[in-house]
């Protein structure tokens, strides 16, 4: 099974295609979009729309991992990221991909056994998981990274309608 992982933004959206066979995991691609700051929004969410286009037809993933906004601290950054979100959903939609939702607090506890584990234990549980010592340097596509990997440990899941 390919799972494609998604950690959205307005900024950055982290993404990553992992294949998911005999409880081995392999991480096919990974990256990220970023826009510009300073653009108008709707140009940046066209840019998220076109580039995610790109990478599902490319890649053809089975099912896709997202993150769930459920809290914000900062109220300036919830709406773009929801909007991101939600141009990044249409495009599973067009695609007719099964799309699973994961909150930060459940990767980390899937992946750490705690929910409140920083960023570095959650790095170190992505390297055991894929079996190698290098990842990206982005954050975003760390976390893509691990969404998709906490998919395939959560097996009760169920797709969110879109």
């Amino acid at each position: 099974m390919k799972i494609l992982g998604i950690d959205p933004g307005m900024a950055i959206v982290g993404y990553s295609l992992i294949e998911f066979e005999d409880d081995k995991i392999k991480l096919i691609t990974s990256g990220s979009i970023q826009t510009a700051k300073g653009v108008r929004e709707s140009a940046r969410l066209l840019e998220i729309f076109n580039d995610m286009n790109t990478i599902i037809d490319k890649y053809r993933p089975d099912v896709c991992a997202i993150e769930k906004l459920f809290f914000f601290r900062n109220r300036t950054t919830v709406m773009p990221v929801a909007h991101a979100r939600g141009v990044i959903l249409t495009v599973l939609e067009k695609f007719c991909i099964p799309v699973y939702e994961y909150t930060p607090m459940e990767v980390k506890q899937v992946l750490t056994g705690y929910g409140r584990a920083d960023k570095k234990e959650v790095e170190h549980m992505v390297k055991l998981a894929l079996e190698c010592n290098d990842l990206p340097k982005l954050d975003d596509t760390i976390d893509s990274i691990a969404i998709a990997i906490c998919h395939t440990r959560s097996f009760s899941a169920q797709p969110i309608m879109v």
